[in-house]
This record gives structure tokens, sequence and C-alpha cells, in this order.
């Protein structure tokens, strides 16, 4: 492993071999990636140390002297010593409390069913009034709620993958690779048949665009997205009653006791 550039191609093997699983690993990717451009750097010679690894952990690079930062970067490596082992033995692993323990994941906002009203209600005025916006949006927010998609894959959803006489939705290679079929409630299919309607009067349609279009028929972007439901959210005024500063457009579709069952509409 002493050979310049020895380091990036065992990671690359790696990620190849985890992506073949059904694994994306984009931004861990990028962080063993920079893992192993420090270490070839080092022209280190022998099996990879902790000493190393601290090192290049506590070289993050917005230098935020952070040890909860530097434990996740630690973490990621786990896996990676793990699967270096098999071709050297010595390789060492990391132990979690070098830095102290990572950062739970935190507890999402719950919506209750009002607030969920309120959203819809809010993206229904939408301007400009009587245009395709609203109404994208209204329906967006309320099959990620009703069906608990999440954000990427309501957006991604094409025109295809919507089947109104079956009730279902198809949702294709999201986490792991993976694709599923969702039944909906007969207020979701009623609520999704209105907007597909809707959008007839404004954009032409094909079997291949996406499902939800901008008002010039184009899909939307995730920015986009969130741009639009964080001025709804400081509309609203809500406070947040999870971990987060605000709540959050994916906590939608987290489930509660008290899930909303059908899909409600002020159209």
């Amino acid at each position: 492993m002493s050979a310049p550039g020895a380091m990036q191609t065992m990671v690359c093997n790696y990620l190849a071999e985890r992506r073949r699983l059904g694994f994306e690993l984009k931004s861990s990717g990028r962080t063993l990636m920079s893992f192993a451009r420090y270490v070839d750097t080092l022209e280190h010679g022998g099996p990879l140390t902790v000493e190393i690894m601290t090192q290049w952990a506590r070289q993050d690079k917005w230098q935020r002297g952070d040890p909860a930062t530097w434990a996740r970067r630690l973490k990621l490596l786990r896996p990676f010593t793990r699967y270096l082992r098999q071709f050297e033995p010595r390789t060492e692993v990391p132990d979690e409390s070098i830095f102290g323990p990572t950062q739970e994941r935190l507890t999402p906002h719950i919506y209750c069913e009002q607030e969920i009203v309120d959203l819809l209600a809010a993206a229904h005025a939408l301007r400009p009034s009587g245009g395709l916006r609203p109404a994208t949006y209204e329906t967006l927010f309320g099959i990620i709620a009703t069906a608990g998609l999440r954000v990427s894959e309501a957006v991604h959803l094409s025109e295809a993958d919507v089947d109104i006489k079956l009730g279902l939705l198809t949702v294709r290679k999201t986490k792991f690779a993976k694709s599923r079929q969702l039944p909906l409630h007969p207020s979701a299919v009623g609520a999704l048949r209105r907007y597909r309607n809707q959008r007839r009067h404004h954009v032409a349609v094909t079997a291949e665009m996406p499902f939800f279009v901008s008002n010039k028929g184009k899909g939307l972007c995730l920015r986009q997205v969130a741009r639009v439901f964080a001025a709804l959210r400081q509309q609203l005024g809500w406070v947040s009653r999870g971990g987060h500063d605000q709540p959050r457009i994916q906590d939608l579709s987290y489930p509660n006791l008290n899930k909303i069952q059908t899909f409600i509409t002020n159209t």
C-alpha cells in the first residue's frame, strides 16, 4: 500500500463492491476518497493505523475543531477498514469512543393533521392564482404526507409511474436501488386524477414526462421544492417539536399515531 495512489485504488474497489450491492455512497464515497488521497500523500508503508486515521479526521475542511465532527468522519472509516483487513490483517479499526460519541439522528417534527391542512391550503393559495403551480405543490405535499414518500421519490415520479385506474404508485430505484409499489387511498387517487386533469390544460403530456411539473411543463428540482416549502413554513409560523431548528419537508413522510389516511384537499 506504499505506492502513490494505492489507497485510492483500494477505496475505488471498495466503493465499486458496495455499489454493486445497491449502496449509492455518494457523500461517504467522496469522504473516503479524501481520506485515500491523504494517505497516499503520506506515502505510508505498512498497515493502516488509527493514528493516521485520527490525524485525517481532525483535518475537516471547515476546521471546526469539533470532536463530534471528527467522530463522524472516523465512523465512516470503520466499514472500509474492516474491508481492508482481508488484504492486510494488521489494519487497525478505529474505536467509536476515540473522539466521544457521534451525534444521534435528531427527532423529526411529527406533523398534526391541522398543520398539514394548513400547509395544503397555503400551497393552494400560491400564485399565479388559477395556474398550475398552486395545484402542483398542493398535490405534491399532500401525496408525500399521505403515501409516506421521500421528497425525492415524489419529485421523480413519472407520468407512467402513476396508475390512476389501479390506484398504485410505482417508486423506482430509490434507496438501495430498489423499486416498490404503493397502494393509494381513494381520496389520494382522486387528488392525483384532479391534478392530472388540470395539468392537461397547461402542458402537453407524454408518458415519459415527470408527473409533477412547473408552469413550463418541466420537472421540479429538489432545491425549488425546498424553497417553496420554506416560504410556506415561514408564512405559517410553525415551531419545531423535533430536534431540528425548523420543521422539515422530509418530516411529512414520518408516520405517527394520528397518521393521515386520506388526502386533504382544498380544491
